[in-house]
């Protein structure tokens, strides 16, 4: 007895073979960056200078920091008197909370919770760190490099329409040379005579 495929197992492995038979889209290749290099200077240490494929950010501390433990390190962020007044009524809300995404060991579900609990209080110490932050330094430095492009942008436009100003002159005398009126012909030589004599 024979089996025959139904057409709809058919289109599948057709469809199949082909998607494998197709090369895969090449990834798209996105421009270098340049290189950030983030350097902490105590006192007077020289900051080295930026190249043109790195952007250099030295974020200077005084000469009393260059051997003791990193403020950061030193207290904690978490505690009631490095708080705002805004924080601590938050912290009210949650007060005696049970159940689920309380993070209390009371009631169903009462360990859920916890997970927000510890990013929330990452993003309070983040935001009341007082740390360098790399990110607006690096930003600044960014938009002094890009400063200038504006002034060379508008330069080099007024280049590119001089240029073109110039290349319309030039057309325009070459048409009007063209439709100016030509100079008197050369009188014509006259016809040499035939050499054979007019037949009867």
């Amino acid at each position: 007895m024979k089996r025959y495929l139904s057409p709809a197992v058919l289109i599948v492995a057709a469809l199949m073979a082909s998607a494998m038979a197709a090369p895969f889209p090449a990834a798209a290749q996105d421009a270098p960056r340049e290189k950030v290099n983030q350097l902490i200077v105590y006192g007077d240490d020289p900051c080295p200078a930026s190249t043109d494929g790195s952007i250099t950010v030295c974020a200077r501390k005084d000469e009393a920091e260059r051997f003791r433990i990193p403020a950061p390190l030193r207290d904690n962020p978490n505690a009631s008197v490095n708080q705002g007044w805004t924080q601590r009524v938050k912290a009210y809300e949650t007060v005696g909370a049970t159940g689920v995404n309380s993070c209390s060991p009371v009631g169903a579900g009462g360990a859920t919770g916890c997970m927000a609990q510890l990013i929330n209080s990452a993003y309070a110490e983040k935001k009341q760190s007082s740390d360098v932050q790399f990110g607006k330094l690096i930003e600044a430095e960014r938009a002094k490099r890009t400063q200038s492009i504006d002034a060379d942008t508008a330069a080099e436009q007024a280049r590119v329409e001089v240029l073109e100003k110039e290349y319309e002159a030039k057309l325009k005398r070459e048409s009007e040379g063209e439709t100016a009126p030509s100079s008197p012909a050369a009188p014509s030589t006259p016809a040499t005579p035939l050499t054979t004599p007019p037949q009867p």
